[in-house]
């Protein structure tokens, strides 16, 4: 992200105003894909907040990401619900078949993978979002079909 861009972003917010922080790192998200700490220090700046409080609000949220995205972006809710119905075992059968870990992205950039507390379906868990489709009630069987197609995308 260039020092253009952020000033295109800082330009519609006042600046030395808290209460743009949020929203200023959303765009920024928006538009680079993820945050940086280059980056949250510059919000810092722009809002006179220490870029420790960025940073420290910015992993706070869920919604903020450290690194770059895959290409499949899936989210394995670990809900109390999910959690009772096999979330855990899930989770590692994607770390293991996908050869990427919880937080991060596989290196080919084709997939990452982030545990998300609750995405607020407790009545259709398991709940499995990638990109912009989620899978309800997901059983074992239902998550190698999953894993496949996946794969097969990929290839």
């Amino acid at each position: 992200m260039t020092s253009e861009d952020l000033e295109v972003i800082f330009s519609k917010y006042p600046a030395n105003k808290k209460d743009g922080l949020l929203p200023i790192m959303q765009e920024i998200q928006e538009t680079h894909g993820y945050l940086t700490t280059d980056l949250l220090a510059a919000v810092g700046k722009y809002l006179n907040i220490p870029a420790n409080k960025v940073y420290g609000v910015a992993t706070f949220y869920d919604q903020f990401r450290f690194h770059p995205r895959g290409l499949f972006h899936i989210r394995i809710c670990r809900g109390t619900a999910c959690h009772l119905f096999g979330a855990s075992t899930y989770l590692n059968e994607f770390e293991n078949q996908l050869k990427v870990k919880a937080g991060g992205t596989s290196k080919d950039r084709k997939f990452s993978l982030e545990i998300s507390s609750c995405m607020g379906a407790c009545e259709s868990a398991p709940v499995v979002h990638i990109n912009d489709t989620f899978y309800t009630k997901v059983t074992e069987t239902e998550l190698e079909k999953i894993i496949r197609s996946l794969k097969e995308k990929t290839e």
